[in-house]
């Protein structure tokens, strides 16, 4: 009797990886270069050098921004990650709503305004400048190493306010931080 349950036991973990790898297999990735409205996509990715502008889109899992790429946002509503890696510019404005976290590295400019980020914001070996101005963020805005400014504004963050090693020093302040305000944000 042990020996079926445990081969049932089996059949159902194997059922079960089985139906979660179709579902995997069945999101799909959609390539923006223009402009989508209020339409609703799996993933989505800019590429390189492309520029994507989206309007009230709902991304049911992470937009991916790649090198030299630029993404004009508002309205949107992103159920994963917005992640840009050697991005032109990233904008996530106007009410958009993101359920994980903006992660932007080594690329130019970004805006994320007047939003609602319900992990992290973070800016990262960047060059141009970076701002994060009347979000709520329901982790922790983050900018390290940045080149080309840090502006960050009028915030509500539920975790820290964490700034380093950034030339110039990050401006703002009227942020509320449920946590810690750290080393060059100290004081914003």
């Amino acid at each position: 009797m042990s020996t079926i349950k445990t081969l049932c036991a089996i059949s159902v973990s194997t059922l079960t990886c089985l139906l979660l790898a179709t579902a995997t297999a069945w999101a799909e990735e959609r390539t923006c270069r223009g402009t989508l409205g209020k339409i609703t996509v799996d993933n989505l990715r800019v590429p390189p050098s492309a520029t994507c502008t989206l309007n009230g889109t709902r991304v049911k899992g992470t937009i991916k921004v790649e090198v030299g790429a630029t993404l004009r946002s508002a309205g949107i509503i992103v159920i994963g990650n917005v992640q840009a890696e050697n991005a032109r510019h990233v904008g996530v404005l106007d009410s958009s709503r993101v359920g994980g976290s903006v992660q932007l590295k080594q690329g130019g400019s970004a805006t994320v305004s007047d939003s609602h980020v319900n992990g992290d914001i973070q800016y990262e070996s960047n060059k141009a400048q970076l701002r994060a101005l009347r979000n709520r963020v329901g982790g922790n805005i983050q900018a390290f190493q940045n080149r080309g400014g840090v502006e960050i504004r009028k915030n509500v963050i539920d975790g820290n306010l964490q700034c380093k090693s950034n030339n110039p020093r990050p401006v703002g302040g009227g942020n509320i931080v449920g946590g810690n305000k750290e080393d060059q944000c100290a004081r914003l």
